[in-house]
Order: structure tokens, then C-alpha cells, then sequence
């Protein structure tokens, strides 16, 4: 496994999370990463992006000004910080990573890893 998340949870409404994934190896590198979530009956939806041209970081206008992803290049370690968590924000959350730019592209692409993925889940 070269990708490997954590940090999901049960959360009241308004409570926080932070999920971890860490590069099993140290030598990999990864142009974009990426969080992405799937809720049951819903479409996947790109949640952060992180492009390591320019160190941008995008996110998706439902978690605007309550996710923070960041990346410490230093442990190959991405993280995505939730705060002010909604119901609407229950879904399995995989991390990300591929070796070319594609924050513009939808993330996942056919040379992406994944991480397991892991459960958030908010109570109203």
C-alpha cells in the first residue's frame, strides 16, 4: 500500500477532524494531491487539490472556508483539516496522489494511487 489514510471518525454537526495519509515511501513523489469523497448514492466529488507547480491548493465550493489540506514534503505526509463539519459532509475519504498536474483535471487519472479511504461521518 503506498498511500495509507486515517484520522475518520464519528463527528457531531460543527465538530472537526483532521484525516492523515502518508506515502509508505519516502521516494515517491507526487505532482498533485488530492482528497476525494464518496458519500452512498452520490457522485464522487473532489474535495482539495494540492499542485506542487505552484503550491496552490483548490477546493471544492462545499468545503470553502472549512477544509484545509496541506502537505509536509518532509514526512510525505498530506493532511485535510474539517472544521464546522455538516451531515452533508458523511462520505468515505480517500486520498490521492498522481505524478502528473491534474488539479484542473479531476484528481484521479489512470497513473493516480489511492489511499483505502476512510469513513467520516457527521450526526445532525
Amino acid at each position: 500500500v503506498q498511500l495509507q489514510a486515517s484520522g475518520g471518525g464519528l463527528v457531531q454537526s460543527g465538530g472537526s477532524l483532521r484525516l492523515s495519509c502518508a506515502a509508505s515511501r519516502r521516494s515517491l513523489n507526487y505532482y498533485t494531491i488530492g482528497w476525494v469523497r464518496q458519500a452512498p448514492g452520490k457522485e464522487r466529488e473532489v474535495v482539495s487539490c494540492i499542485s506542487s507547480s505552484d503550491g496552490s491548493t483548490h477546493y471544492a465550493d462545499s468545503v470553502k472556508g472549512r477544509f484545509t489540506a496541506s502537505w509536509d514534503d518532509a514526512t510525505k505526509t498530506t493532511y485535510l483539516q474539517m472544521d464546522n463539519l455538516k451531515p452533508e459532509d458523511t462520505a468515505v475519504y480517500y486520498c490521492v496522489g498522481d505524478p502528473f498536474d491534474r488539479c484542473d483535471l479531476g484528481v484521479a487519472g489512470p497513473h493516480s494511487v489511492w489511499g483505502q479511504g476512510t469513513q467520516v461521518t457527521v450526526s445532525s
